[in-house]
C-alpha cells in the first residue's frame, strides 16, 4: 500500500495529465506513455512546432504543483470578523486620575474573567483602555480575553497595539502568537512566542511552541523545498533561452512576424492582451504581470479580485475550491491568485499580513476588501461591485 503522500503525488500529477495530455510526450516519462498504451489507452499525438519538428516538453513548461503540508489543525478556528474593538488615542496626556480609574476597571475586568464573565470584562477593559491608552497591559489583557472567547482577530488587535506602546512587551507576543495559531499562521505564531519566550519565559509558552513549532518546522521545511525547486527551474529556463537565442535567424524572423501580428490582436482585444481568461482563475507571480492584467481589466472597465493565499495556509484550503467556483458564476470578472511565498514581491506591494485576503480592484484601484475564509461576504461584495 502506497503511503497517503505518493497517493497524493500521484493524483495531482493524473490531474495534470488531463488538463495537458501533451506532458506525456516528454521523454522522461516514456516509460509511463508505453504502459497506458499497452492497455489500449489511445493518446494525443504530439505537437509539432514551428519548424515542423516535434515540440519540446519538459517540467519548465508547467507550474510546479506543491503537495498538501500534513498538519496539525485540530485547535484551529473559523476567523472572527466583528467590527474593530474601541482602542485609546496614545497620543492622549494620561492623568494620575484617569490612570488610577484604569486600574479600577482592571480590577473589575479580572473579577469578571474569575467569573467567567468574559464579555463583562471586555467591557470593563475597554472602559481602562480609554482612559489609560498608554498601557500596553491593558491591551494585553483585553487580547487574552479575546482569545478565551475565540476572536483571534481581535486579540491581533490589542496585542499589535500592546506592542506599538510597547515594543518589549511579552504578554503582547504571546498573545499574538497564540492567536495566529488558532488561525493557522503557524510560522508567525512561532516567531511571536519564541520572541515572548526570550523576553519573559514561562511555561504556558513552552506548552503552546510544542504544538507550534512542529508546524511551523514543516512549513518551512516546504518552503524551501519548494522554493529550491523554482531556482532550479528558473536556471534551467535561462540555459533554455541560452540556447533559443541561438536559433537560426530565419526561426527569429518568423516568430517576430508572429509576435507582430499578435501585437496587432491584442490592441484591438485589451482582454486577450493580458491573456484573463475571463471565466477561469488568472495565476499571478510578479508585479509586472500583475500590472499587465489590471491595465487590461481597467480598459474594460470591469472588476478583478485579486486573491493572497498560501500552501501552508488552512483557511485557504478552505476557502479555495469556493474561490475556483466563483469564475463560471461571474464570467465577466477578472479572478486572479497570487501565492504570498511565490509572488512576495505583490504581496509586499499589497501589503499583505495575512491570508486569505481578497482584494477587489476596479480602473486601477481598490474599492474594497475581505479578510478570512468568508464566502458569505466574498460573494456579497462581488454581486455589489460587478455590476
Amino acid at each position: 500500500m502506497m503511503d497517503t503522500e505518493k497517493l497524493e503525488d500521484l493524483k495531482h500529477f493524473v490531474e495534470l495529465c488531463k488538463e495537458n495530455p501533451s506532458i506525456l510526450q516528454n521523454p522522461s516519462l516514456t516509460f509511463f506513455k508505453t504502459f497506458l498504451e499497452s492497455l489500449g489507452a489511445q493518446l494525443p499525438p504530439s505537437v509539432k512546432s514551428e519548424q515542423g519538428g516535434e515540440e519540446h516538453h519538459d517540467e519548465l513548461d508547467e507550474d510546479i504543483v506543491e503537495s498538501d503540508v500534513e498538519l496539525d489543525n485540530n485547535d484551529i478556528v473559523e476567523p472572527d470578523n466583528d467590527p474593530p474593538q474601541q482602542m485609546g488615542d496614545s497620543t492622549t496626556e494620561v492623568t494620575d486620575e484617569n490612570r488610577d480609574a484604569a486600574q479600577i476597571s482592571k480590577a473589575k475586568a479580572l473579577d469578571a474573567i474569575s467569573e467567567g464573565k468574559l464579555d463583562e470584562a471586555i467591557n470593563h477593559l475597554t472602559e481602562a483602555i480609554l482612559l489609560n491608552p498608554t498601557s500596553a497591559i491593558l491591551y494585553a489583557t483585553r487580547a487574552n480575553v479575546f482569545i478565551k472567547l475565540k476572536k483571534p482577530n481581535a486579540a491581533i488587535r490589542d496585542a499589535d497595539a500592546a506592542l506599538k506602546v510597547n515594543p518589549d512587551s511579552a504578554k503582547g507576543y504571546k498573545v499574538r502568537g497564540m492567536a495566529r495559531a488558532m488561525l493557522g499562521l503557524w510560522k508567525e505564531a512561532a516567531s511571536d512566542l519564541r520572541v515572548a519566550s526570550m523576553i519573559d519565559f514561562d511555561e504556558e509558552i513552552a506548552e503552546i511552541l510544542k504544538k507550534v513549532e512542529p508546524n511551523a518546522h514543516k512549513i518551512e521545511e516546504h518552503c524551501r523545498k519548494y522554493q529550491r525547486l523554482r531556482e532550479e527551474k528558473k536556471l534551467r529556463k535561462i540555459e533554455r533561452d541560452s540556447q533559443q537565442r541561438q536559433a537560426e535567424p530565419k526561426a527569429a524572423n518568423e516568430k517576430s512576424k508572429k509576435k507582430e501580428q499578435q501585437s496587432k490582436h491584442e490592441a484591438s482585444d485589451p482582454d486577450s492582451a493580458s491573456d484573463l481568461n475571463y471565466g477561469k482563475i488568472v495565476g499571478i507571480h510578479s508585479v509586472s504581470e500583475l500590472e499587465t492584467k489590471l491595465n487590461a481589466v481597467s480598459k474594460g472597465s470591469r472588476l478583478a479580485i485579486l486573491y493572497f493565499t498560501a500552501t501552508w495556509c488552512g483557511p485557504c484550503r478552505f476557502i479555495s475550491p469556493f474561490y475556483t467556483s466563483l469564475p463560471e458564476k461571474y464570467p465577466k470578472v477578472a479572478f486572479l491568485k497570487a501565492d504570498i511565498d511565490e509572488a512576495r514581491d505583490v504581496a509586499s506591494r499589497w501589503n499583505v499580513s495575512s491570508v486569505p485576503a481578497f482584494f477587489f480592484i476596479k480602473n486601477g484601484k481598490e474599492v474594497d476588501k475581505v479578510v478570512g475564509a468568508d464566502k458569505n461576504s466574498l460573494e456579497k461584495k462581488i454581486a455589489q461591485h460587478a455590476g
